[in-house]
């Protein structure tokens, strides 16, 4: 398994990352970073680990909010349902591992 350096919220983490995902790892990356220094910017929380978890749960909110729309296309095929969604949770549920001290998502 390959591994990449990332920065979140101006601190660095070393991730391992499966052959042919760093595009969508980095992807998901910048999607925390944003979220997360978004709710540092505003000012009203300053503690890396709150700022964590109201990202984490601004990002799960979206997916769920998604889920709950009807889809405007044709499903997909089996096996691919709600993969981006179960791959979405799973980064946030290793990077609340990963800020408690793993140090690494995946």
């Amino acid at each position: 398994m390959k591994q990449i350096e990332v920065q979140i919220m101006g601190q660095s983490y070393l991730l391992g990352c499966p052959e042919n995902g760093e595009a969508q790892l980095r992807e998901a990356v910048d999607r925390v970073d944003a979220a997360m220094c978004r709710i540092r910017d505003a000012g009203k929380v300053k503690a890396r680990d709150r700022i964590a978890v109201l990202a984490s749960l601004n990002l799960a909110f979206d997916l769920v909010q998604r889920e709950a729309q009807p889809a405007p296309a044709p499903a997909p095929a089996a096996g691919d349902a709600g993969s981006e969604d179960a791959r979405a949770a799973q980064l946030v549920q290793r990077l609340d591992q990963a800020l408690a001290g793993d140090g690494l998502l995946l």
